[in-house]
């Protein structure tokens, strides 16, 4: 049988499945237009195997005519010639006409599909009513259909189906149409899922042999390639790349583990040489010549990519991803060269490049032929990679056939271009009518220089402006760098600098120092060509001190700058200014002294210590800092940077311009009206240099330009002259000036050397030293922690004399008070000491006194020195502390105070007093007036204590002081001195010890002969000095008081007496209370003002309110606690009161407590309502009192009837009582207790022990 060479049929996603149909042709031709248009109106869902996603398809079929040449071959992989079903078409209704010829015609049909194992096919019984009433005698259409599924679809009989009326527009045809196309739907659906489960379990099958002796790569290439045609076909793109995607990666890795020493013998194939690099071609669905090559084993590296990523960019723009064709295209070039390289394949230099600059120019036409022009300039991120790399690979062509040089190719670069332009090939037809093709483009830029060179900067400028639009300026400068490459080779220095200028700012802003230093040196070259001897100096001063040059080139540079610097300097000619952190760097500044704060006139030195980054000694003539005077005062602005050793260190410079530091200074706004505080604020003083345009000031550090500023002109400058500075670290001395008062900042540093100096515009941190004039100052300092009021103490004078020098003569006046003596002696010496703090001399002090100046004459002290002396002042302790003395005697002056000399206070239970110093100094008209505070080293209390009728007055000294005092001569004394008044001493000792924070007591009795005094004045008087003193340092202490109502008016006595049959009281028993209140002494005509009397029947009464309480809740009181009696005045009259209590505890109980007030009735003319404190309890109590009327309960009114009455009018007069004084009644059971004993029931005891 002879073997006929089939036609390569060029498969595109046009191509449709394949339905054959067999049987009645004139039916199916009829019905074949309907068929064609209705099966793809409804989607269909895809339910596949191994768990993939199901999807919803579309079905659309190529109807051809049925042929046994078109069924499958034993071994045939393609998909796309198979035919997924067949369909036998008949309209018969005669059953004669069937078993004649219909019936043979399927028989032998599904024998041809049998014998080649098709089991997909389908039976179509068409009705035709126009066909029956043509045969009178037919049999029903179900008859037909009933044979042909017995004898054909015994087993399936969803293979036969029938189609009513097709041609019709009858609900009937619609309905036979709709069930129709959905069993052929099914059908067709069912078959390709079949069909490609086989084909993917073959090709898994084929793909696990691959470790095997002879498999092919390209074999299995082509077998899974139609697996993605029938995707393709039935438009699922996505799993069409996916199929492509794995080729792509199980190609890699085989390239990659042949790299590793692991190949595979089908690489082979892959390792010929190139020959033809003519570029991918994405301007066909499908490359047919390269996929031939791939099917023969004949294709190359470049082939097999260049085919497989054209299909990949044809499914992406299908899927709308033209984006994504940009990214892997960037990928796919790369990737080539380097398998190109594992692999080891011989290619003609320069042909790569070419294969690579046509490709992305295709690709990028391609790209420009899908995408409108807003799409294209809104996704340049995603295109610029592309046109960077065909300007890279176009700049190495230029190179390579010598087309950059200055004198143009040569003849061996013209052989060269000749080869390439040859591999090229002839240009393909889809591009041959495009004028500005790949192919053209790289062909005309090779031809010439001139095209070269138009070609080149076309695409570098294109790249560039991409860069800048979509903001990525580091990209678009280092391409600007490659430009200024390619004019350095054609001899353009003016244009290759401003590309390496504008290069320069991303290496210095990023810090990228190797780069930094070759741009550096490249600028460097095109500014000495161009003759700009200031910049480049600049730049050659930047490379001497640049560590990432050799240690000659450092030399190099430096030497020319030298050399420059001795020239003579020509008239109207400006120094040349350099960046001085391109010379040295600062490390540390030291003050002395380490304050930096000096008077005006004094020496301070400043040593400034450097670091020189030139690897040769330099000489410079002088070395200068400007300094920026202010006259804010001393203390204005901080110097947080400077540290107490007086240093200030400066940090290490990056390659980044720093930019100048915050100089910030205190801004405040007084009210004219009160000068109080109205705003607050901050303003910074070198906003010139901060407010600036970053880009059209150029930074000394850029190497561009030269600075165009020099050294400010100031003032006040530091000078140090004959400076050589070594490689490494120096020293520089300074005197800096201190003529004025104020704030001197460094702001500019300045080395001259010859024509050329090197500035530095600012310092940071911020360096400053102040130089203050200071005014006089008098203080007095107290020489222990506190001063002691009555002991003569330690005082020092300090005198700060500022810009003022005391001159011999001038004197110190001191106003004397008798509240604070001074208290001086001849023998006092003053010390002088400058400003560092050491003593200079010692000189003695004339010290005079009058009644009231001291006068303190002082010696001679120079400006800004401090003098200092001793003076011994007592502060008198006044009698009565909390009294203050004011006194307004006039000063020296004549000047009136009027204020207190004296004046005492209380702090934490301490009387201290504060002391005025009015002091006239020689430098001011005005007097000074000073304070002393003064803590009186005691605190005294007296109380008055009776027993019975007699008196005792006692005085407690406490010691409130931490120093230990010796205490003698205690003494009271009565002011009146009232002969028949004597106070009896009750003390043993004489002399005592009181430590600190410890109390004396101190008891006299109080005598009388003659009635009692109503009131005293007594004054208690002691000696006292500290405890190791002699006696001749005792000083007078002493303390005023009085005492009122002396004289005991009342006693009181209590008795509690068991119940009746009881021996003793038992707790929970009521008790018997006794009261007996006894009027002592006669009323006095001074005690007429206190009380109120009645006269009844001539007995003279006063009435008294008693109260009956027990704080300590040992006694209930049953019934009346309190009540009122009317008690004579006269002499030993007693009134006895009975009540019941009860004990509730039993043990030793103390008496409950007892206390009198007077009873004084509501007055008529009482506006004011008393408080709660004064109403009286309604208590009534029985009073046994012969002779004596008892007191009518219903005279008391009761507290609540009194307090809560709101019925009647406000302002109601009601009783009140008024307390008497705690020397007037003597209670004599105040300590007493009684004995009560537990109740009858002995299960619990409750026992109270006080």
């Amino acid at each position: 049988m002879e073997t006929h060479e089939e036609k390569p049929i060029i498969y595109t996603m046009e191509n449709k499945p394949i339905v054959t149909c067999a049987g009645d042709q004139t039916l199916f031709t009829a019905l074949y237009t309907s068929l064609t248009q209705q099966l793809p109106r409804e989607p269909m869902e895809w339910r596949r195997s191994y768990g993939r996603a199901p999807k919803m398809i579309y079905l659309e079929a190529n109807f051809v005519q049925f042929k046994e040449e078109l069924l499958p071959k034993e071994g045939n992989k393609a998909l796309l010639t198979f035919p997924f079903l067949h369909i036998y078409w008949t309209d018969c209704c005669d059953t004669e006409v069937y078993k004649a010829s219909v019936k043979e015609d399927m028989q032998r049909w599904q024998g041809v599909l049998r014998l080649h194992g098709s089991a997909d096919w389908l039976i179509v019984v068409v009705e035709n009513d126009n066909k029956k009433k043509n045969k009178t005698n037919i049999l029903p259409r179900t008859s037909i259909l009933d044979k042909i599924r017995n004898d054909f679809c015994n087993k399936q009989s969803d293979r036969c189906v029938s189609l009513s009326e097709p041609l019709k527009e009858s609900s009937r045809s619609q309905e036979s149409w709709s069930s129709f196309l959905t069993k052929l739907r099914t059908l067709l659906l069912m078959s390709f899922t079949r069909n490609l489960g086989r084909f993917e379990d073959d090709m898994r099958t084929l793909r696990e042999k691959r470790t095997e002796p002879g498999w092919s790569f390209c074999d299995y290439f082509m077998v899974q390639e139609e697996l993605a045609f029938v995707f393709e076909m039935l438009q699922q793109f996505e799993d069409a790349l996916v199929q492509y995607d794995e080729l792509d990666a199980l190609f890699t890795q085989y390239v990659l583990n042949f790299g590793a020493g692991d190949g595979a013998n089908w690489l082979c194939s892959f390792c010929q040489p190139v020959r033809s690099w003519n570029g991918l071609l994405l301007r066909r669905p499908i490359d047919m010549e390269k996929r031939d090559l791939i099917q023969r084993g004949d294709a190359s590296l470049l082939d097999l990519r260049s085919y497989l990523f054209s299909r990949q960019c044809t499914l992406l723009i299908f899927l709308q991803r033209p984006w994504e064709v940009t990214a892997r295209a960037l990928e796919l070039l790369h990737t080539c060269v380097q398998e190109l390289r594992l692999l080891e394949v011989s290619v003609v230099c320069g042909a790569l490049d070419c294969w690579v600059f046509l490709s992305c120019l295709e690709v990028l036409h391609r790209i420009e032929g899908c995408c409108e022009r807003s799409q294209l300039e809104a996704n340049y991120s995603h295109t610029v990679g592309l046109w960077t790399y065909a300007t890279e690979k176009l700049k190495a062509l230029g190179d390579l056939c010598g087309l950059v040089s200055e004198n143009g190719p040569n003849s061996e670069d013209l052989n060269r271009t000749v080869d390439l332009l040859a591999g090229l090939g002839a240009e393909r037809p889809e591009t041959a009518q495009s004028l500005q093709s790949p192919y053209k483009k790289l062909k005309e830029a090779l031809s010439s220089v001139e095209a070269f060179e138009k070609h080149y900067l076309e695409l570098s400028h294109a790249a560039m402006e991409m860069y800048r639009a979509i903001g990525r300026l580091r990209s678009a400068r280092l391409l600007g760098k490659s430009l200024a490459e390619f004019y350095m080779r054609k001899g353009d220095p003016q244009s290759a600098e401003l590309f390496l200028l504008d290069s320069l700012k991303s290496f210095v802003s990023e810090s990228w120092s190797l780069p930094l230093t070759h741009t550096r040196r490249q600028i460097a070259e095109c500014q000495k060509q161009l003759q700009k001897m200031d910049e480049y100096l600049q730049t050659s001063a930047l490379l001497a001190s640049d560590t990432n040059l050799s240690h000659e080139e450092r030399k190099h540079f430096c030497q020319e700058i030298l050399t420059f610097a001795s020239q003579p300097e020509g008239k109207g000619q400006a120094k040349v200014s350099l960046s001085m952190s391109s010379l040295a760097v600062l490390q540390e500044l030291i003050f002395c002294p380490a304050s930096a704060v000096v008077h005006v006139g004094a020496e301070l030195q400043m040593e400034l210590h450097v670091c020189s980054l030139q690897p040769l000694p330099v000489c410079v003539q002088q070395f200068s800092a400007a300094l920026h005077f202010s006259t804010d005062p001393p203390g204005t602005h901080r110097r947080s940077t400077q540290q107490a050793s007086g240093s200030v260190v400066f940090p290490a410079l990056s390659p980044v311009s720093v930019s100048p530091a915050l100089e910030l200074c205190e801004v405040t706004e007084l009210s004219p009206s009160d000068s109080a505080l109205s705003s607050a604020g901050v303003a910074c003083k070198n906003t010139h240099l901060l407010m600036r345009r970053p880009d059209s000031a150029t930074s000394l550090q850029m190497g561009g330009t030269a600075a165009t500023s020099a050294l400010e002109e100031a003032e006040h400058m530091l000078r140090a002259t004959d400076v050589t500075l070594q490689p490494g670290h120096n020293t520089i001395s300074f005197s800096a000036p201190s003529q004025k008062p104020g704030t001197y900042t460094l702001r500019q540093l300045c080395a001259t050397l010859g024509r050329v100096q090197f500035v530095l515009p600012h310092l940071y941190p911020v360096v400053q030293y102040e130089v203050y004039s200071q005014e006089p100052q008098l203080s007095i300092q107290p020489l222990t922690e506190c001063l002691l009021a009555g002991l003569p103490q330690q005082v020092q004078f300090l005198i700060q004399t500022g810009h003022y020098s005391v001159k011999k003569g001038d004197a110190l006046q001191l106003s004397n008070t008798d509240s604070m003596p001074v208290l001086h002696t001849h023998t006092c010496s003053a010390r002088i000491r400058n400003s560092s703090g050491d003593v200079v001399c010692e000189s003695a002090l004339s010290i005079q006194s009058s009644e009231k100046v001291t006068s303190i004459s002082l010696p001679a002290t120079p400006a800004y020195h401090t003098l200092e002396f001793q003076l011994e002042v007592l502060c008198r302790i006044p009698a009565c502390p909390a009294a203050a003395r004011v006194e307004s005697e006039r000063l020296t002056n004549g000047q009136i105070s009027h204020r207190a000399r004296s004046r005492s206070r209380y702090s934490s239970g301490t009387t201290i007093i504060d002391q005025k110093v009015s002091i006239d100094c020689p430098w001011s008209i005005y007097s000074t007036l000073l304070s002393l505070t003064f803590h009186v080293p005691f605190k005294v209390k007296h109380s008055l204590l009776t027993a019975g009728r007699r008196k005792f007055i006692q005085v407690c000294l406490q010691n409130v002081s931490n120093t230990n005092f010796r205490l003698t001569n205690q003494t009271l004394t009565e002011n009146q001195h009232t002969p028949s008044l004597e106070l009896l001493s009750l003390n043993t000792k004489t002399h005592c010890v009181v430590f600190s924070q410890q109390c004396v007591f101190s008891v006299w009795e109080l005598r009388w002969n003659d009635a009692p005094p109503v009131s005293l004045q007594c004054v208690f008087s002691a000696s006292f000095a500290p405890a190791d003193a002699p006696d001749t340092h005792l000083k007078p202490y002493t303390h005023q008081f009085s005492l009122e109502r002396v004289s005991t008016v009342y006693s009181v006595r209590a008795d509690i007496r068991p119940a009746a049959g009881d021996a003793e009281c038992r707790c929970g028993s009521l008790c018997r209370l006794e009261v007996s209140i006894t009027r002592l002494t006669e009323h006095t005509d001074a005690e007429r003002s206190d009380e109120e009397y009645s006269d009844t029947d001539g007995l003279r009464t006063c009435r008294l309110l008693y109260e009956v309480m027990d704080n300590s809740s040992n006694w209930a009181v049953c019934g009346k606690s309190s009540g009122v009696v009317s008690m004579p005045t006269a002499a030993m009259a007693t009134h006895k009161v009975q009540m019941e209590i009860m004990p509730l505890f039993a043990g030793s109980l103390p008496f409950p407590s007892i206390r009198l007030f007077r009873y004084l009735p509501h007055q008529a003319n009482a506006s004011v309502q008393p408080d709660s404190d004064s109403c009286v309890e309604s208590d009534s109590v029985s009073v046994v009192e012969r002779g004596v009327e008892e007191c009518d309960s219903a005279s008391v009114r009761s507290r609540s009837s009194v307090c809560s009455s709101s019925d009647g009018p406000r302002g109601l007069p009601m009783p009140r009582r008024q307390a008497l004084g705690p020397a007037q009644v003597f209670s004599s059971t105040q300590s007493r207790q009684v004995r009560v004993l537990p109740a009858a029931d002995h299960h619990q005891l409750e026992i109270n022990v006080t």
